[in-house]
């Protein structure tokens, strides 16, 4: 099973990526970053500076409507922002 959940291709992950060699995924909750620098450079062929990574908590939300009250759920997730060596890059769109 691999640590790499999916990438995260929003538009800061994009400016990050393209002016600080940044890129950002979504990971396994016990994943360290040992072994998501290990899943990256095994992944995508690439050499790993630093890897930072967030854990995200779990956002429960309620709402009153005419039919009762509404209870809803985000899951929360562990993010990883990895920062490849100079002249490195990932390219997600190559394989569509």
């Amino acid at each position: 099973m691999s640590v790499l959940i999916k990438p995260i291709i929003t538009e800061k992950a994009t400016d990050q990526s393209e002016l600080h060699n940044r890129y950002a995924f979504v990971v396994e909750g016990d994943a360290n970053k040992i072994e998501i620098r290990q899943a990256v450079e095994q992944a995508y062929g690439v050499s790993v500076n630093s890897v930072k990574t967030m854990n995200y908590p779990v956002k429960r939300t309620t709402k009153y409507t005419k039919k009762g009250l509404v209870t809803g759920k985000k899951s929360g997730f562990k993010k990883a922002i990895v920062q490849l060596a100079e002249g490195e890059n990932i390219d997600f769109y190559s394989n569509i």
